[in-house]
């Protein structure tokens, strides 16, 4: 009756949070780091050593610490969430391997002895046309099962049946897309980390540009008061001139550089 009730639950469409959630308290968790600080021998070289599945799933823990550790990975390629049996396998099963009928044609297959047929790759299927065929089908027959309900309501499975063919086959056809959808959402993030970059090195560069034309023009007003120094009797007072500049200048790169940290 127990194992029911909690088969139900889980397949339910809005599942309640698994009850182990109510370990996760902050107490729990202080203990269990305790516990794998311990466990590392308190070692201070070892603390941010990441741990392994293995060395987590041997540690000795009090009971209502066991639901701290992460599961082991599934040796069998598959695991269940909500009830329902997932595999660990990216490739996408075809609608015959799930016994579904299959409303648009699978791409040609190469023969294995045709040497040209293995080099020439096969023709893309046209998803689009077909997804379009598909939408149209599902609006004709959905008016169908309007008028099913209006003359023969008991008469409504076969129809509802068609109709959730169509959209299991729409949904996998866009499911088709998801690795070329992957790989250009990994594109778009790289290129706006290269974008980024270059932006931060021009930043980088007009600051390099600013603190060397002050720097440049500390050398010549030093060379200035250098050659006056020389050809005057009051050699201090230059020089103090000379440092007083030398001080504005420092605070003057300091400014420059602390706007642009404080930029970023």
């Amino acid at each position: 009756m127990a194992d029911a009730a909690q088969q139900r639950a889980l397949t339910a469409a809005f599942p309640p949070p698994p009850p182990f959630w109510k370990h996760f308290t902050p107490d729990n968790l202080q203990k269990f780091e305790e516990i794998k600080q311990e466990a590392r021998g308190g070692e201070n070289s070892k603390k941010n050593k990441k741990w392994t599945p293995a060395e987590l799933q041997a540690l000795q823990v009090p009971p209502e610490l066991r639901f701290l550790v992460p599961p082991q990975v599934p040796g069998n390629g598959h695991y269940s969430v909500f009830g329902e049996l997932q595999s660990l396998s990216t490739t996408l099963p075809s609608l015959k391997e799930q016994g579904i009928e299959q409303l648009y044609p699978s791409p040609p297959a190469t023969e294995a002895d045709d040497e040209q047929s293995q080099l020439r790759p096969a023709r893309p299927l046209n998803h689009a046309y077909y997804l379009l065929k598909i939408s149209k089908s599902l609006l004709l027959n959905f008016l169908e099962f309007i008028g099913i309900l209006s003359v023969a309501p008991e008469q409504f499975e076969p129809k509802l049946e068609d109709m959730r063919n169509l959209f299991v086959n729409a949904h996998h056809l866009l499911n088709l897309y998801r690795p070329h959808q992957a790989r250009e959402s990994l594109i778009l993030m790289m290129e706006e980390q290269l974008h980024k970059t270059k932006e931060e090195i021009e930043e980088i560069d007009q600051v390099k540009t600013k603190v060397e034309t002050i720097l440049q023009q500390l050398k010549n007003e030093g060379n200035d008061a250098d050659t006056a120094s020389r050809s005057s009797r009051n050699r201090s007072e230059a020089d103090k001139e000379l440092n007083k500049k030398a001080v504005e200048y420092a605070q003057q790169i300091w400014e420059l550089l602390d706007d642009e940290i404080g930029t970023d």
